[in-house]
Order: structure tokens, then C-alpha cells, then sequence
């Protein structure tokens, strides 16, 4: 029998276990009780689309044997309208008991409150890994000309930088605090504000600690995955000490603790210096050749340029969360959009992971059996891949693949393969995309 925390208004599943972790490994039952989030707007389509799409793909690889025993928990306006409020107690207990959940998109009031419902459940929980595969699937129209070769895998850091949410608004005793402290300790650096009288002030907090747990989550998952390169991104060029702090952790982090597995740029610039470029070049060739991964760094702006340009040059990336908001998006308008673009927020730690929906919750198409459910779709194959039941995501990946090729489409991959002319498109509706997922899952 589960053992449950005490909950004010949930009543978990009656049957079911509970998923654990013991030195760094996920233990996960046959039957593990994983809480769920519908989600607002679009929410209830694309959940009970995308619920149908993974309890078919469990039951299809294991025989049955496997199953998961769902337990729905709120937040967001469904949330709001039951309890009166947005994250209750209930909803971070079960999260925070049961490891790994799954949700759709959410509301965020508007007004006084919490600024982001999803930063919200990030920070009380440490969820300091944001990933975000980006990769195509055949048929789904892009903008650009090779989108097979977008196959990158984006680790964002979710805790610090200026999603850490510390702000000051121009005018409040606050800032006008904090101006002063400035003009009286910092004089120099208070000469660069140009206006200060009307400045807001924002804090980016990043720290060795929270680099160097990022950066070596996003190195074993290289090396688990057997990918070829770490890429640190970065503007260290201009915030030497935040995101330059970033990178040089990252690289000694990575020297200090995975020496034996992989080569880096600062190795190749040492080199260089004390034998020359050949001899850097030769070495680098060598360490390639003998399978270690190589971790290099690139400035924001100029990887923005190269992931269009060059995509087959990145693999796995480890960023801070701005740089990480601008780029995964980004990278999904290259393969179709944010509406197949799943997401998680792991702590690799404590083994916490809620995956999510990476787009809003577009209320116009409420309760129309119209949206494209591929992003909680595919946030689900994430699930089960970090839950080790690889076999029934294999079976989700192939079904959409499948699917998407035959052009059996939602609406806005319908109008896009129209716009580009394609002939023999068939618009189906949220729950039809779902049924035809599920048939091709051989």
C-alpha cells in the first residue's frame, strides 16, 4: 500500500506506488502514481488527447504488466474557481511526494500575485534543469531549409538569472535605496546609469553552485545519451562575472569531474599557447577519435545566428535562463513550433521532474477539440524515458512520425503544408490526432 502524505481536499488513487530515488536512481514500480495537471484553456483537450496516447503506448509495449495510475491535482484557474487558489498546499505536497508529474498549460493571474504559476512550482521545488529537446519530425512544414538537421537538446538553468524575479520599480523607496547604497559604495558603476531618477533596477543572481550543477546535469545527460558535444552558451563578453562565471565554472567543473570523458576548448587553447595550433588541432582530433565528448562555448547572439546556419554543429547546450527562453524557442520555430515543443524541470538531485506544455493556454480554442496536443504529447515521451520505460516512448516517437508524414494534421500544421502548397492534407480535430497516433503504434 502508497504510502500518501496527509492532503486537505485530495484523495489520491487507491491503487498504485509510489515512485522513489536512492543514490541518484529513480526506483519506479509497475503501477507508479504520477499527479497530473489538466491545465487551463486548451488544457482539458490536450490532456485527455495526450492521456490517451501514453496509457495506450505503456499498455501496448508492456502487455499490460505496466500502468500508470494518474492523480489529478490543481493549480491555475481550474484551481482558482475549486479552492481559491492558484497553487494550493495540496498540489506542491504531491508534486513534491510523488517525483514525477506531468502538466498542461496554466493561467497566471493577472494583477497582484505570483508572476508565473510555472516559475512559481520551478523555484519551491529547485527544479533548477529546464530541457528542451528540439527535433524534427518528417512532414511538419519549417522555415528553413534543413530542419533534419535540428537535433539539439537545450538545458536552461531555472532558478537564477533574472528569473529569479528580483526587480525594484523606478520611483519606490526601494530603488531609491539601492540608487543611494550605489552613489555612496559604487560611485563609478552609478555613473552609468544614465537616468537614475527613473531607472528600474533588476538583479541577476548567478552562482558557482547553481552553474556547476546545470552544466553537469547537461554533461551526464551527454555522455547517458551518447551525444557528441556540450555546448556552453553564454555573454560573458559583456557580463564577465555572471554569465563569464557561468562558462569558466562550467569548464572547470567539467575538468575536474569528467577529465577522462571529455575535451574542452580551454584544453585547446592551452595547447595552442604552449605548442602551437597544429599541435591543438592534432590533440582535439585525437580525443574525438577516442570517443570523448567535446565541450566548447559560444557568445548568445552569435549561437542565435549559428543554430540557423550551422544547426549540426550543436548538440546538447547548457545555458543560463534568458539566453535558454530566447533560444528554445527559437530552435522550435524551426521545427514547427512551440505546439510540438515539450519541456521538463528536473532537479537530477532530489529526482523531482514535472513536464510540461511549453505554449500558453490559447482560451479561444477551449473546449473546440481543435489545438495540437503534440506538446504534452511529447513533454509525456520525456516522462517515460526519465522514468526507463524507453519502449513505450519509442512507440509514441514512431507513431508521430508516422502520423505527421501521412499529413494527418491539426489545424495549424493544415495550414501551414497549404501554404506551402501541399496537396492530399486531411485537418483532423485534438482527440482524432491522438486516435491516429495511437493506431500506428505497431
Amino acid at each position: 500500500m502508497a504510502n500518501h502524505p496527509k492532503f486537505q481536499n485530495l484523495t489520491p488513487p487507491s491503487a498504485g506506488e509510489v515512485i522513489t530515488i536512492n543514490n541518484g536512481v529513480l526506483n519506479v514500480p509497475d503501477h507508479p502514481i504520477v499527479p497530473f495537471i489538466e491545465g487551463d484553456g486548451t488544457g482539458p483537450d490536450i490532456w485527455k488527447a495526450s492521456q490517451r496516447v501514453l496509457d495506450s503506448a505503456v499498455h501496448i509495449a508492456y502487455g499490460g504488466k505496466r500502468k500508470i495510475e494518474w492523480f489529478e491535482v490543481y493549480a491555475g484557474e481550474k484551481s482558482f474557481n475549486k479552492y481559491q487558489n492558484w497553487l494550493p498546499e495540496d498540489t506542491l505536497a504531491a508534486l513534491k511526494h510523488y517525483l514525477v508529474s506531468i502538466k498542461g498549460p496554466l493561467t497566471t493571474p493577472i494583477g497582484e500575485g505570483m508572476r508565473s504559476l510555472n516559475v512559481a512550482v520551478r523555484q519551491m521545488m529547485d527544479l533548477y534543469a529546464c530541457v528542451r529537446p528540439v527535433r524534427w519530425f518528417r512532414g511538419v512544414p519549417s522555415p528553413v531549409k534543413r530542419p533534419d538537421k535540428v537535433d539539439m537538446v537545450v538545458f536552461r538553468e531555472n532558478t537564477e538569472d533574472i528569473y529569479a524575479g528580483i526587480e525594484f520599480n523606478q520611483g519606490t523607496d526601494a530603488v531609491k535605496s539601492i540608487l543611494s547604497f550605489f552613489k555612496e559604495k559604487f560611485p563609478k558603476e552609478y555613473g552609468r546609469i544614465r537616468f537614475p531618477d527613473t531607472t528600474s533596477i533588476g538583479i541577476k543572481p548567478v552562482s558557482r553552485e547553481g552553474s556547476e550543477r546545470l552544466i553537469r546535469s547537461a554533461m551526464e545527460y551527454t555522455i547517458a545519451n551518447k551525444r557528441q558535444s556540450l555546448t556552453i552558451v553564454h555573454k560573458g563578453n559583456i557580463m564577465k562575472y555572471t554569465e563569464g562565471g557561468f562558462r569558466k565554472w562550467g569548464y572547470e567543473m567539467v575538468q575536474r569531474e569528467f577529465g577522462e570523458q571529455a575535451y574542452t576548448w580551454e584544453t585547446w587553447e592551452k595547447t595552442k599557447k604552449e605548442k602551437g595550433e597544429e599541435a591543438a588541432n592534432a590533440e582535439q582530433k585525437k580525443a574525438l577519435a577516442d570517443g570523448k565528448i567535446l565541450v566548447k562555448d559560444v557568445i548568445a547572439d552569435i549561437c542565435l545566428q549559428q543554430v540557423l546556419t550551422r544547426p549540426d554543429d550543436f548538440d546538447v547546450i547548457a545555458t543560463l535562463n534568458l539566453n535558454g527562453d530566447y533560444l528554445s524557442d527559437a530552435l522550435a520555430a524551426q521545427v514547427g513550433g512551440i505546439g510540438i515543443a515539450p519541456g521538463a524541470n528536473i532537479n537530477y538531485h532530489t529526482g523531482h521532474a514535472v513536464f510540461e506544455a511549453t505554449h500558453g493556454t490559447a482560451p479561444k480554442y477551449a473546449n473546440l477539440d481543435k489545438v495540437n496536443p503534440g506538446s504534452v504529447i511529447l513533454s509525456g515521451d520525456m516522462m517515460l524515458r526519465y522514468m526507463g520505460w524507453s519502449e513505450a516512448a519509442d512507440l509514441i516517437i514512431d507513431g508521430m512520425n508516422r502520423v505527421i508524414a501521412s499529413k494527418k494534421v491539426t489545424y495549424d500544421f493544415a495550414r501551414l503544408l497549404k501554404n506551402e502548397g501541399e496537396s492530399n492534407v486531411t485537418e483532423i480535430k485534438c482527440s482524432e490526432f491522438a486516435q491516429e497516433i495511437i493506431n500506428q503504434m505497431v
